[in-house]
């Protein structure tokens, strides 16, 4: 372990992270310590997992503000309802079905991503913020006015109503306008979000230690030096945002096919401020701060159950305190001494043991 890097070391960090998560919570659903509200929020909070890192490949490897992440995140998951829907009779294995709607909803997803990107990633700071914000509402609108319905003669559009749609007989609508998508077949599980979400780790570590993520951040902290040296900023830029906006897709998906029924209004502003939110408390550029923020935060609201009308108080409270503590550098001073005390104290324990 001393002889390897330190990212690497780092990428190990976060897969055991993930892994232990993963035993750890497994055990407690299969051994019936978890109530049932806290055994629906699994998937969802390894998907947020997901939306955090695949945000974080924007906001702290790229260093570009984006706030529309949930449109992304709509794309994927209703992309992925419709494709899981179409399949059904053709590919009886649920596994397999759920592994190629989610294919589809990233495909879906990084083109949109790479049709928003052309336009948009030739702005910077405040101006890319409110363009991506106004990209990920636009795409909640549209979703409020698609229908979509499946019959023998195949895939059915409609911008005005589900009775446009001309249905054979035997045919359904599977998306409603904004009534969404309903009466989907779950498929989503927790071992498939958790698979997912070592394969976006594993993309994204990757990616940031080759040399496309070097030309990233050379980019992020000074473009006309990168620019000076021959880089292209725009291709790198619009790299970095299509498969992040892809991942999301991925995200998407599995959040999709894990509910009844998903709506669009469910993907709004709100949503990706959220996300942000834990890209901005796990640290910018920290995946393993991302995955922690995301678990931790999305099951809070949940545990504080107990205060009622006080819960979201409690819950904002604790995101402050956080805020303040991971942007306060005597602390952040105080905790690495603490640290090299402690290496120091194991390390002369070794030594004298040895003698």
């Amino acid at each position: 372990m001393k002889n390897l890097s330190i990212n690497t070391k780092k990428a190990f960090l976060n897969y055991g992270i993930v892994i232990v998560f993963y035993i750890i919570f497994q055990s407690l659903s299969a051994g019936g310590a978890l109530s049932n509200s806290l055994k629906g929020q699994l998937i969802p909070i390894v998907v947020y997992m997901i939306m955090a890192v695949s945000l974080n490949l924007v906001v702290g490897i790229s260093g570009e503000l984006s706030l529309g992440h949930a449109g992304f995140m709509s794309v994927g998951a209703f992309s992925g309802v419709v494709a899981a829907s179409c399949l059904s009779d053709v590919v009886p294995s649920p596994g397999l079905r759920l592994f190629l709607s989610i294919l589809i909803g990233a495909i879906f997803a990084g083109i949109i991503g790479f049709l928003i990107g052309i336009p948009v990633l030739r702005l910077n700071g405040d101006y890319l913020a409110i363009v991506t914000l106004a990209f990920g509402e636009i795409i909640k609108n549209l979703l409020n006015c698609i229908y979509i319905g499946v019959d023998e003669k195949g895939l059915h559009f409609s911008g005005k109503d589900e009775a446009s749609l001309g249905l054979a007989p035997g045919g359904y609508s599977i998306v409603k306008g904004p009534m969404g998508a309903t009466g989907i077949n779950k498929l989503s599980t927790f071992t498939a979000a958790i698979i997912l979400l070592i394969v976006v780790l594993v993309i994204v570590q990757n990616l940031v230690n080759s040399r496309t993520g070097r030309a990233i951040m050379a980019i992020r902290d000074n473009r006309i030096a990168a620019e000076s040296c021959g880089l292209s900023v725009t291709k790198y830029k619009l790299t970095a945002f299509v498969i992040s906006a892809a991942m999301a897709g991925t995200a998407g998906v599995v959040y999709g096919l894990n509910f009844s029924t998903i709506v669009p209004k469910k993907f709004d502003f709100n949503t990706s401020i959220l996300i942000l939110v834990f890209v901005v408390l796990g640290g910018i550029g920290n995946l393993t701060g991302s995955l922690i923020a995301a678990g931790l935060l999305t099951v809070l609201p949940e545990l504080l159950r107990q205060f009622r009308d006080y819960r979201m108080l409690v819950y904002a409270i604790v995101l402050i305190v956080v805020m303040i503590a991971t942007n306060n550098e005597k602390l952040k001073v105080a905790v690495a001494v603490a640290i090299d005390k402690i290496k120091g104290k194991k390390t002369g324990k070794e030594g004298e043991a040895n003698e």
